[in-house]
């Protein structure tokens, strides 16, 4: 039996932890991982429950989409939109979410963190949306979830340049709501979600749809602007390029 790339707990009633263990990859996000956690998605889907995502090795969150698969998806594979549709139902889920952020949380890793609806980090974390450099765009919500948390300038920059910035950087931006150390991350994490279990459930459930009335209405044009990317070889050889600079 092949074992799970996310470590799932119940540490309360009403709190599921999902912690990403696939350190050899740095946590990359591929498809054993985004169906794992479809899967606890489904799970708790009429479960009131407060998820929280972490990594179960220090110093790492997602380092992005597994880039050996990404380079290998086709228009088609866009159109599934196999990443967007679970950054999607993380957002939907529905009652709170939240992301304890500890190391790399880049592309794929960044775009899942916003999804969430608080985000804790540790200073030395690293966000950033590289999409551009491999040949594609930010289409699992980089587009418009970041302008939206920390303003269209700084969500230029970092479209547009590759430009990261540490927890520290985040927090001021508003990209993260709280920064704890790393010994303290997941304690901290816990605190939140049990304080905000605390709540009524139904009143928790309806404060989230409306709030979600104020998003932006689709992710069609991402979905449409990835498909025709995925096809291009500039978006092929880039990603070789990285893999090769990986491997040395």
């Amino acid at each position: 039996m092949v074992s799970p790339v996310v470590r799932v707990a119940h540490p309360t009633e009403q709190v599921v932890t999902l912690g990403f263990d696939l350190p050899e990859k740095r946590n990359a996000l591929g498809l054993d991982m985004v169906n794992e956690i479809d899967a606890v998605l489904d799970a708790q889907r009429n479960v009131p429950s407060i998820l929280v995502f972490h990594s179960t090795t220090p110093g790492m969150f997602i380092s992005g989409a597994d880039i050996a698969e990404l380079r290998d998806r086709t228009a088609d594979d866009a159109r599934a939109a196999i990443n967007a549709g679970l950054f999607e139902r993380i957002e939907a889920h529905p009652w709170p979410t939240i992301a304890a952020i500890d190391g790399w949380a880049l592309g794929g890793g960044c775009e899942l963190a916003m999804a969430c609806d608080l985000r804790i980090a540790t200073p030395a974390s690293t966000f950033g949306q590289p999409e551009l450099s491999l040949g594609i765009l930010a289409g699992a919500g980089g587009n418009w979830r970041l302008p939206a948390l920390v303003g269209p300038g700084l969500a230029r920059r970092m479209l547009y340049t590759g430009l990261r910035i540490d927890g520290t950087e985040a927090l001021a931006a508003g990209l993260v709501d709280q920064l704890s150390e790393p010994d303290a991350l997941m304690d901290d994490a816990l605190a939140v979600a049990a304080r905000i279990a605390r709540n009524s459930w139904r009143a928790l459930e309806l404060t989230k749809q409306a709030l979600a009335q104020h998003r932006p209405a689709t992710t069609a044009f991402d979905i449409e602007a990835q498909a025709e990317l995925f096809e291009s070889q500039d978006k092929y050889d880039r990603m070789t390029a990285f893999l090769e600079r990986r491997k040395s």
